[in-house]
């Protein structure tokens, strides 16, 4: 079971404004859960390459299939990046099973109709999403930093905003680069990602 320490005043006051200014009900890292429900989920193309990133106009409608499938799925989505090759979501779950078998249906239904649009059928375009459990309140804030900052991280822009494949400008917007900074300071990303997301 996992039992989660309280979020500092300053932490849920932050986390409380983001979400009334996207206009979304409270969800905090949750105190009472029982066993994992906060997870970051990431799925890469085969073999990185930037099948998603073909066009704007894949990469928008992608975005916009991944936020539906996981709003279908029953899912809270804290945090959400895509890049041309993979995708990173924070997100709140009631169970992940379902959560897991709605990404590969998307993956396979964007497979058929990117092989078709490209003429490679037979292409293989994703690998499985990997899942990770959010251990605390410090591991949930520096996963939030590290998705946000993926695309600088990966040299596609100089600054968070800038990409619009993201939640970082919905984020930026609601709590202020102030409070974006404290939050970045005080949970930084140090290591995050090495080995797996290079």
């Amino acid at each position: 079971m996992y039992r989660w320490r309280k979020l500092s005043v300053e932490d849920q006051a932050a986390l409380l404004q983001y979400r009334q200014r996207l206009s979304r009900p409270w969800h905090s890292p949750p105190h009472f859960i029982e066993g994992p429900a906060l997870f970051h989920l990431t799925a890469a193309c085969y073999e990185h390459a930037s099948i998603i990133g073909s066009s704007p106009v894949r990469m928008q409608a992608f975005s916009a299939d991944l936020l539906s499938t996981l709003a279908a799925a029953g899912v809270t989505t804290h945090a959400w990046c895509l890049l041309p090759n993979h995708y990173h979501v924070l997100v709140h779950v009631p169970d992940l099973k379902p959560v897991t078998t709605a990404l590969g249906r998307l993956h396979g239904r964007t497979s058929h109709a990117w092989n078709g649009e490209d003429a490679l059928r037979g292409r293989k375009v994703w690998c499985a999403p990997a899942d990770r459990a959010i251990r605390n309140h410090a591991h949930f804030w520096a996963t939030l930093n590290y998705i946000h900052h993926n695309p600088v991280r990966h040299g596609q822009v100089e600054h968070w905003q800038d990409w619009p494949f993201s939640s970082a400008p919905d984020y930026l917007a609601a709590v202020g680069r102030e409070e974006a900074v404290r939050v970045w300071k005080a949970f930084p990303i140090l290591d995050y990602g090495a080995g797996w997301d290079d």
